[in-house]
């Protein structure tokens, strides 16, 4: 019997190569996967639950009460859905749009600057298996992937044999970590370890163009000029180089400028092409900004407003709800209240909130209506876009009682 693979949705590499087994309608045992997909396919809820003012009910009254509460709201917000799939990011653009909503997700404080950047094409770019069939340099700057994508240097970026890489990590590929703390990537690099200091990168990046300019690099911090000509060179060999960016570089750089130019210096000395792969961790962060940039052109924070769109900072969770401009928001697979500041947190929970999410949350606790949903490839099929932008589609493990987040938004559309 030929045998079944899954896709893990535990992060946005998407891995295509999950065997599981089942015991009574829930997963026993996962293969392949990492320790982040195991926890991930095993904590499936298995049946569909319903809150209405934290009381149990059916699907059609929490249905209704969802769909009334944004019905009732001059200006809702809809937040979340980079853990959703395509299908229900458009339908959730399609509701904003009825409703003449305020659209953002996590993005708007994160990645959301250099997927704009990424989808106006401002740099080069690749995918994850040319990665694996053609890298020699592989930089992970301001991102630990051991932990937040366990499998992307087994299965990409560096132990694999590529088409091109047949010697692999022994003779054929160099890995590179730049970051604050010696993590457990950083270790793995061994000496190609580049620490700086809190908010030192964009002056890094400045000395390191110095550096393969021919220059002698400089930073205020004495980084010593010796270490950087080494990278300088080790980066102008590489006949196919990566630069993987992770969070924490995106909130030390003021803009993305310095990186630009970085990445323009590279492309013009070194010896082969250089390319940019954004380390996203929800798994399809990146198909929520193709989404909303291919209906809008914008990635994020956005507001619908009478067949026009508006776009700008003002329409981003954060300030939305500081400014008070919304007055109910649906929540779809995200937790702002365990993540964002307590005075965000304050104006969220004094108006009406609505959640769908596969997990019992903080703020589902504290939401009027909250919709338990599937979990996208274990309980729930469609698709995502890894963070290369490889489309990836997915079946469900097993049929669950649970709705998708897709079933649900349709179903709320259909009841105003």
């Amino acid at each position: 019997m030929e045998k079944e693979y899954y896709v893990c949705t535990g992060c946005g590499l998407l891995c295509e190569d999950i065997e599981t087994e089942l015991e009574k309608r829930a997963i026993s045992k996962v293969y392949t996967a990492c320790r982040v997909g195991v926890a991930h396919m095993k904590e499936n809820p298995g049946t569909a639950k319903f809150w209405v003012e934290g009381k149990n009910t059916d699907e059609a009254t929490a249905i209704g009460k969802a769909a009334a509460l944004l019905k009732a709201a001059k200006n809702p917000l809809i937040f979340g859905l980079d853990n959703s799939t395509n299908e229900a990011q458009k339908k959730a653009i399609e509701l904003a749009k009825k409703l003449n909503a305020t659209l953002d997700d996590s993005s708007s404080f994160s990645f959301g600057p250099l997927m704009a950047a990424l989808l106006q094409k401002k740099f080069k770019t690749c995918s994850l298996d040319e990665v694996r069939d053609k890298a020699d340099v592989s930089v992970f700057w301001g991102a630990d992937p051991s932990d937040s994508h366990p499998r992307q240097l087994s299965k990409f970026a560096y132990f694999p044999r590529g088409k091109e890489k047949q010697r692999g990590w022994e003779e054929e590929r160099t890995a590179i970590a730049i970051d604050i703390r010696k993590t457990h990537t950083a270790k793995i690099c061994g000496n190609e370890f580049y620490q700086v200091p809190l908010g030192g990168d964009a002056e890094f990046m400045e000395a390191l163009i110095a550096g393969l300019s021919g220059k002698l690099p400089k930073t205020s911090y004495k980084y010593p000029p010796k270490k950087l000509l080494e990278l300088a060179n080790l980066l102008k060999a590489a006949k196919f180089g990566v630069i993987f960016i992770g969070q924490d570089l995106l909130y030390s750089l003021e803009t993305l400028a310095p990186l630009f130019r970085l990445m323009d210096t590279l492309n013009e000395k070194a010896k082969g092409d250089f390319f940019l792969i954004p380390l996203l961790e929800a798994y399809n962060m990146r198909g929520f900004n193709e989404n909303l940039f291919e209906e809008t052109g914008f990635v994020n924070r956005v507001k619908f407003e009478a067949g026009s769109v508006k776009h700008g900072p003002e329409y981003s969770v954060v300030e939305s709800l500081k400014a008070k401009a919304v007055d109910a928001a649906l929540i779809i697979g995200s937790d702002p209240l365990a993540n964002l500041p307590y005075s965000i947190i304050k104006e969220l929970l004094e108006i009406p909130l609505i959640t769908i999410d596969p997990c019992e949350t903080l703020t589902s606790k504290k939401a009027q209506v909250s919709i338990r949903s599937g979990v996208s490839g274990v309980e729930a099929g469609g698709s995502a876009l890894r963070i290369d932008g490889v489309r990836v589609a997915f079946k469900p493990v097993f049929e669950s009682k649970c709705p998708s987040d897709e079933e649900i938004l349709f179903k709320i559309m259909e009841a105003f």
